[in-house]
């Protein structure tokens, strides 16, 4: 089985697997349109995470996880509470393009994608609006703006040929509104 992420799942999976590609799948653009009062947010606070909005001609990057034998189970039971339960999130089947180029055929992959029915889900917002947001929120698996950078990341360092407008020009509001925050991850880089 095949697992597609394109949030946190590409540098946190959190369960074991045999192989990891990076790759896209078409017709999704990524959106920082759903809630998470868990894992990068509070009830009081919700967090902003991506989620898939059908896009027939856009194209998403993200990591395809293999899994086998014994993996199966326990990783989709994870997936299961991790993405479902505690996210809103439901399962589809996509068409996942391996990065590589002797790569063949695409392969099936399962993903999570956030549909605008669940309770936590909170549409579009000016990219100023969600960046403001992600400043002030924080769950038990750290701070919004951590998720943020780290898929900004992902995207510039395994797939620097893919363009994620959505994806920068919440990270450029949110360094507009925070200039002391880029100020000091540049300093980090050059020690």
């Amino acid at each position: 089985v095949w697992i597609f992420g394109y949030g946190s799942l590409v540098w946190r999976p959190g369960f074991e697997f045999t192989s990891r590609k990076v790759g896209f799948i078409r017709g999704y653009s990524r959106r920082f349109w759903q809630g998470d009062t868990f894992h990068r947010g509070s009830e009081r606070m919700p967090g902003r995470v991506v989620t898939l909005q059908e896009d027939r001609g856009a194209c998403t990057w993200g990591v395809a996880y293999e899994v086998c034998g014994e993996q199966i189970a326990a990783s989709l039971q994870y997936l299961n509470m991790r993405e479902a339960v505690l996210g809103g999130y439901d399962t589809k089947l996509v068409k996942f393009y391996p990065q590589e180029k002797d790569a063949e055929e695409p392969i099936l992959a399962l993903v999570y994608i956030a549909t605008p029915q669940n309770p936590s889900y909170l549409g579009p917002a000016s990219e100023e609006d969600i960046a403001a947001q992600i400043i002030v929120s924080s769950g038990c698996a750290g701070h919004n703006i951590e998720y943020l950078l780290r898929l900004a990341d992902f995207m510039r360092y395994f797939c620097p040929q893919a363009e994620d407008k959505h994806l920068f020009s919440i990270e450029e509001a949110l360094i507009s509104i925070l200039p002391c925050l880029y100020h000091t991850e540049e300093s980090r880089e050059e020690t």
